[in-house]
């Protein structure tokens, strides 16, 4: 696909009056609504994403999840754990259909296995507002940089591809180490909504994150700076931060 060139930035802070002394928001100038995403991959250093397809990825899914003893990995996601297989690959079935969620494979390029997923959501073409979310990381992917790339990858499909104008994070307000995520990643947080919704018997207060568009130039530069194979060390450890790198670049 074509790569859109054109960021649409929201310009300096100032202050619109209209004709009758009201102030107003600032003019998007030449909008025309965004692409929805593609069903194609997406290809880094270190993972692929690809569209989940049942008989591909459910065996080496259900193994990756099974890694999660515990049941852990599945404590704030509105779905699992799963009984057994045979609800795993109904509800893959269903996941594999969805154009909204939009679901994504994510295939560990060292080992050529699919380790996690995750997904396109709330879908906003019309006012270029899309969101991230269900991203379900098997142990096996956790706190690698694979993990890290793949969220790169979604973002910069969304910005640089498609031209989106923000890109949304939301996860239960208790959900700690989502929140850290969040901020790590270069997200900005936005409030509370309070008892927002329900799920597995229990309320959900929603923590609320975004990037805008003006904002991606510099998170990109941060994450490019992170993911260069000169940030880590010969044990693979890294030497910088990626927050502090982001923060750095970010405009």
């Amino acid at each position: 696909m074509e790569e859109i060139q054109v960021i649409r930035r929201s310009p300096a802070m100032t202050t619109r009056i209209n004709d009758l002394g009201q102030p107003i928001g600032w003019a998007v100038a030449d909008w025309t609504p965004c692409p929805r995403p593609p069903r194609t991959p997406m290809e880094g250093r270190t993972v692929r994403l690809e569209p989940l397809d049942p008989a591909k990825h459910g065996d080496e899914l259900w193994a990756a999840f099974e890694a999660d003893e515990t049941g852990r990995m599945w404590t704030y996601l509105p779905v699992g754990p799963y009984a057994d297989r045979g609800a795993f690959d109904a509800a893959l079935a269903t996941n594999a259909k969805s154009e909204d969620p939009l679901f994504h494979t994510v295939i560990d390029l060292a080992t050529g296995k699919a380790v996690g997923f995750c997904t396109y959501l709330r879908i906003d073409p019309n006012n270029g507002v899309i969101e991230v979310g269900f991203i379900t990381f098997s142990p096996l992917m956790q706190r690698t940089t694979g993990s890290t790339e793949a969220m790169y990858l979604m973002m910069a499909r969304v910005f640089d591809e498609l031209g989106y104008r923000r890109y949304e994070w939301k996860c239960d307000s208790l959900n700690a180490p989502s929140k850290a995520a969040a901020a790590r990643l270069g997200f900005t947080y936005e409030g509370l909504f309070r008892q927002a919704v329900m799920y597995k018997g229990r309320n959900r207060d929603t923590a609320w994150f975004s990037i805008l568009d003006s904002e991606w130039p510099g998170i990109k530069a941060g994450f490019q700076a992170w993911m260069d194979p000169a940030n880590f060390d010969a044990d693979g450890k890294q030497k910088r931060g990626l927050a502090a790198l982001i923060s750095e670049r970010r405009e």
